[in-house]
């Protein structure tokens, strides 16, 4: 029924050397689906002399055979899509369809990464002086990767450092989300069935910040990729600081959506019900602030509302569910605080806002309306599924609204005016924007945030380059 939560270090599948243990639950019943080894000292200086060890052999491997290991993986994994998502659902509570999705995905990017990784050039550059014959930049692998993931997507947040680092020639150690280990497994399980060398992907499970002190400190670590909280997210860039090391932060949100009044409200609504509410709300890239133009406002709720309140909430294994539960009862306490705090300063409750039943951590999609700027939902990521809906009047006011907060990695807008969708496009301070559309991440497309929400991209070109390091080389004639 569930997957067998073990270790990979070294090339080898373990429980540690030692006998604690962190339990797995399932959020739509609260059983225990499986207890998962915790990594102790003695595993993490193991791990960390596997990539030591692996790094050279890997780097030098030629990048045609490391797209054949990679391309091989991916398609192991698209044999095992029902298995894979079955096991998301089971420990993250998401829908089965959306699972599915999540795992197909995943293997898209080890695919993609797979290819571009044969595409790591360097570049000739003519020189300016006469006693110069050649000046090129070449491109070379950081080095060994500690890389970090949370529970929201198992399977595509693994599948980005994972694809990146190998691709580009690192070797990688990553600890995934203790709350959510089967995707990271069933990915590293695909690449050893497909050839991956020993030591070159280490996975380990464990306490989370004695992981990431332990490896950042390491001088054998080069590179830092973390996917998370802005404050976990700031004391991990800190601590790479030190040995000045290379980080990636694709780090917390607070999505503004601009619908303006030229648009089919009932579309509009739709499309964003969907976005809002898919994963329960718990993705960083989530619509979360609603700002409708005065004319669309009542319009717009009334729709959007509606849309909400049909939502089938329940079990993700059930046909027809289209809202699984939250991943943990931390999620519900958080959002049952933001929804009580926005109403006690005159948000007005649309619906929701209250757990269903006494099993499971399932939260009733939520929607307020008129909701001040202070209250708590308006300035802190919410991470669930609740919708605050506000009326704008000018295109300045909703600018100002959408970027006055300090984070800054997704942004939406509706528009039929393409006037207006050049100029919010150009106005919103986010590293993502979907105009008319919240499909913002591709394996091919740059993913990454500004301001708090981190820097750095994954995905892409960009992607790749993340992990390779340029070196300058340029000579004269002889001495």
């Amino acid at each position: 029924m569930y997957t067998e939560l073990e270790m990979l270090i070294d090339g080898a599948w373990t429980l540690g050397a030692g006998s604690r243990r962190l339990q797995v639950l399932n959020p739509a019943n609260e059983q225990v689906l499986g207890e998962l080894p915790v990594a102790e000292r003695e595993d993490l200086e193991r791990t960390l002399a596997a990539v030591a060890g692996a790094q050279a052999g890997w780097a030098a491997t030629l990048p045609k055979e490391r797209c054949r290991i990679l391309r091989g993986a991916a398609e192991i994994m698209r044999g095992q899509l029902d298995e894979i998502g079955r096991h998301m659902t089971l420990e993250q509570g998401k829908p089965l369809g959306e699972a599915k999705m999540e795992a197909a995905v995943g293997a898209d990017i080890l695919e993609w990464y797979a290819e571009e990784g044969k595409r790591a050039y360097g570049r000739v550059i003519p020189p300016s002086m006469p006693t110069v014959l050649h000046q090129m930049m070449v491109k070379e692998p950081v080095g060994p990767v500690a890389a970090f993931t949370p529970w929201n997507f198992p399977v595509v947040t693994p599948a980005r450092k994972i694809g990146g680092a190998l691709a580009a020639g690192c070797a990688l150690i990553i600890k995934p989300s203790e709350e959510t280990p089967a995707g990271a497994l069933a990915i590293a399980r695909a690449l050893e069935e497909a050839g991956l060398p020993k030591g070159v992907l280490n996975v380990i499970f464990g306490i989370p910040a004695k992981i990431s002190e332990h490896l950042i400190a390491s001088d054998i670590i080069k590179k830092i990729s973390f996917t998370g909280s802005v404050p976990v997210g700031k004391h991990l860039t800190r601590l790479a600081a030190d040995g000045m090391k290379r980080v990636t932060m694709e780090l917390g949100g607070h999505g503004p959506v601009i619908v303006f009044d030229d648009v089919d409200v009932e579309k509009a609504a739709a499309m964003s019900v969907a976005g809002k509410f898919r994963n329960a709300g718990q993705v960083c890239v989530s619509p979360t602030r609603f700002f409708v133009q005065e004319k669309s406002y009542g319009d717009f709720v009334d729709a959007f509302t509606q849309k909400a309140k049909a939502l089938k909430v329940g079990d993700g294994l059930e046909a027809g569910t289209q809202m699984g539960p939250l991943a943990n009862a931390r999620r519900l306490d958080a959002i049952d605080g933001l929804v009580r705090d926005a109403v006690e300063r005159g948000a007005k409750l649309k619906t929701g806002g209250e757990r269903i039943g006494n099993s499971g951590f399932f939260y009733a999609p939520t929607v307020l309306a008129e909701v001040p700027d202070d209250a708590k939902v308006m300035n802190d990521e919410p991470f669930g599924p609740v919708a605050p809906i506000v009326p704008f009047k000018t295109f300045d006011e909703a600018v100002h609204q959408a970027n006055r907060l300090p984070f800054g990695l997704a942004g939406y807008a509706f528009t039929n005016s393409a006037e207006t969708s050049a100029k919010i496009g150009a106005a919103l301070q986010t590293g993502l924007v979907g105009l008319n559309s919240f499909t913002i991440s591709m394996p091919e497309t740059p993913f990454g945030g500004m301001k708090e929400s981190g820097y750095g991209s994954e995905g892409g070109i960009e992607g790749l380059d993340a992990y390779l390091a340029t070196k300058f080389i340029t000579q004269s004639g002889a001495v």
